[in-house]
């Protein structure tokens, strides 16, 4: 049986756009951040923060055990964090430090179509023609606003083949755990706030068992022993990760797979104007790339 998606509001895609400006911020701070820290410990470090944010806001809301929760739930959102947020951050983080920015975000906008498709076979989650378009126009325009050279910009070209390998394989963990987590959230009751917080413990258990097979894992967490670095963590932390991945949870609950990936690809847009601001010249081109995306945002937003 074929999913419907009534289409009653825009509570999915206005959350994916929502988390997609929010990732853009802290993007640039994470850039930064990784000059510093290595892939796992900010990974890692960011998850424990966020788990213990999360937690607190449960127990203020006296919400101890989320509803409708069921052993195959309970799997997909463990798994979903497990993939994509353990393995597909992680290799996210090894991307940037051998590509840059710019190329690992243009691999990375293989996610939405991978997550529709992956959606397609094991959730008979059918899109209209219209939404396979909005789709296809979205990831066209923000790929275009990415490959937009910028003077001056420098890339680690060490090891460009390892740095594709990264980026190839963390598009295609975050397209696999926004499925799982799609499988689980669809037709229950469970809050975004309990499915990010199941997929962030899911995430950290697997950084966790990955440290002692890590060549320096001891050595990597030393920087965050600078209160300052903590403080810049747990302060991106909150936003990127308590509040994006919420945010991203509540839109793959209330819209289609690929869609919900397609919006939350949305961030290099929300960067311009960042851009702009600072001074840094944006071509006539890249603003093209923006309105040919925000055509595509705007089939996705009337697919029905």
């Amino acid at each position: 049986m074929f999913l419907n998606f009534p289409m009653t509001n825009f509570n999915g895609e206005l959350a994916a756009l929502g988390a997609a400006f929010l990732w853009a911020l802290s993007a640039v701070i994470y850039a930064h951040l990784g000059q510093k820290v290595s892939p796992l410990a900010l990974n890692l470090s960011k998850g424990v923060i966020a788990i213990a944010l999360i937690a607190l806001t449960l127990i203020v809301q006296g919400n101890y055990w989320p509803a409708d929760m069921n052993g195959v739930a309970l799997g997909c959102l463990l798994l979903s964090g497990v993939v994509g947020i353990g393995l597909g951050d992680t290799f996210y983080f090894e991307a940037l430090n051998h590509l840059g920015a710019r190329r690992t975000l243009l691999l990375e906008a293989l996610a939405p179509p991978l997550s529709a498709f992956i959606a397609l076979v094991f959730l008979r989650e059918a899109l209209s023609l219209g939404a396979w378009m909005g789709i296809f126009l979205t990831v066209l325009g923000v790929s275009w606003v990415i490959s937009e050279r910028v003077p001056g910009t420098t890339v680690n070209a060490e090891n460009p083949l390892r740095g594709v390998g990264f980026a190839l394989v963390s598009a295609l963990a975050q397209a696999s755990g926004a499925v799982l987590s799609r499988a689980a959230l669809a037709d229950t009751a469970i809050s975004p706030l309990w499915s990010t917080l199941l997929r962030l413990m899911g995430c950290v258990v697997v950084l966790l068992l990955w440290i002692p097979f890590k060549q320096g894992s001891q050595a990597a967490f030393k920087p965050l022993q600078s209160k300052q670095l903590l403080g810049i963590i747990i302060i991106t932390a909150l936003f990127s990760t308590y509040l994006g991945i919420m945010l991203q949870q509540t839109a793959l609950k209330y819209t289609a797979t690929g869609i919900a990936q397609a919006l939350l690809s949305t961030s290099p847009l929300f960067v311009l104007p960042m851009t702009i601001s600072m001074g840094e010249i944006v071509s006539p081109r890249a603003f093209l790339g923006v309105l040919v995306a925000l055509g595509g945002i705007g089939l996705l937003f009337g697919y029905q």
